[in-house]
């Protein structure tokens, strides 16, 4: 445990006689649980990595030990075979489960396993030569620069609620923000004179973003008419505030924005759908691939990519639709 800050809660039971004493792991029998707690706390203290990954790693990593246990009665790490692994990932395929589903879980197993495995908490890396299953991509959809403006503009601003909501649609669609990003976002990184916005993105990262003339406006107009007629005694610094004055929930703003675009003849948008429109028109206008990556707050150029794939295949169907020879 020295060695690396983090000594799994072991047990000093049973001892392995078939196993070589001179591995840390061979020497104590631990559980699987208590290998994934230890795991997930490095994941929040050293790597910083957000609640929703470690939830989403944790629920992956506990549903591979419950399968083990309950078919195998695993329940030591070090028992674990690649066959095993392998074994719970077609139940879980066979049981209908998403391939981008099953990708997550590998991951999860990967990271895990390599992390014991470099910390000499078992003898072998099961998970090491689990290949990640091919997933197609699909296209991301988006609203177009017409339907966005119409639905904008719809969003009547003669009461608090109105101000509020057209705010943050107008900020989502100017800053291309993640819905938890600006839900969390706090009055004090807003910087209105310089058109800039600071927010803190996945892996607790944080980056500044421009606003726009028109998102400004909006913003301004909520914070002067709207947000007042929101604050109460327990109020805190959130910019978007619920009608009891408290901090706006990632589900109610989806709701919000799901109710809005209904009202103006928009089926199925909710926010991503704003952010991936941003970075979609910001691509077809002629921006530069990196500054766009840098505006999301997307660590690897690669998912940015996509984005010039959807503006390739809208002027593809365009070029279909208008050449003579299309």
């Amino acid at each position: 445990g020295g060695r690396t800050g983090f000594a799994p809660h072991r047990k000093e039971c049973n001892v392995f006689p078939n196993r070589s004493r001179g591995s840390m792991a061979a020497v104590f029998l631990w559980r699987m649980n208590e290998a994934i707690d230890r795991f997930i706390l490095y994941l929040a203290t050293e790597r910083g990595l957000s609640e929703n990954y470690q939830l989403s790693t944790r629920i992956s990593l506990e549903g591979l030990g419950d399968w083990l246990e309950s078919t195998h009665r695993i329940t030591d790490p070090n028992a674990v075979t690649t066959q095993h692994i392998a074994d719970y990932l077609a139940q879980r395929k066979a049981d209908g489960l998403a391939p981008a589903s099953i990708k997550v879980i590998v991951v999860a197993a990967k990271i895990f396993f390599r992390f014991l495995h470099a910390r000499q908490l078992v003898d072998h890396d099961p998970a090491a030569v689990l290949p990640l299953p091919r997933i197609e991509q699909y296209l991301p959809e988006t609203l177009n620069e017409a339907q966005v403006e119409a639905f904008i503009e719809s969003i009547p601003t003669n009461d608090p609620l109105g101000l509020r909501d057209r705010a943050m649609i107008e900020l989502l669609y100017a800053s291309g923000l993640r819905v938890s990003e600006m839900a969390n976002a706090q009055l004090d990184q807003l910087h209105l004179e310089e058109k800039v916005i600071r927010v803190t993105g996945k892996g607790n990262k944080t980056r500044v973003v421009p606003l726009g003339s028109k998102a400004r406006a909006a913003i301004e107009a909520y914070l002067e008419n709207g947000r007042p007629h929101l604050v109460n005694r327990r109020t805190k610094g959130h910019i978007f505030l619920s009608v009891r004055g408290g901090k706006l929930t990632t589900v109610r703003c989806w709701q919000i924005i799901k109710t809005r675009a209904e009202h103006a003849g928009l089926k199925g948008v909710y926010p991503h759908l704003l952010r991936h429109s941003f970075a979609t028109h910001l691509s077809g206008n002629g921006a530069d691939l990196r500054i766009i990556q840098e505006m999301l707050g997307h660590a690897d150029i690669s998912t940015t990519q996509i984005y010039t794939h959807v503006e390739q295949a809208r002027l593809k169907a365009v070029h279909r639709q208008f050449h003579p020879r299309g």
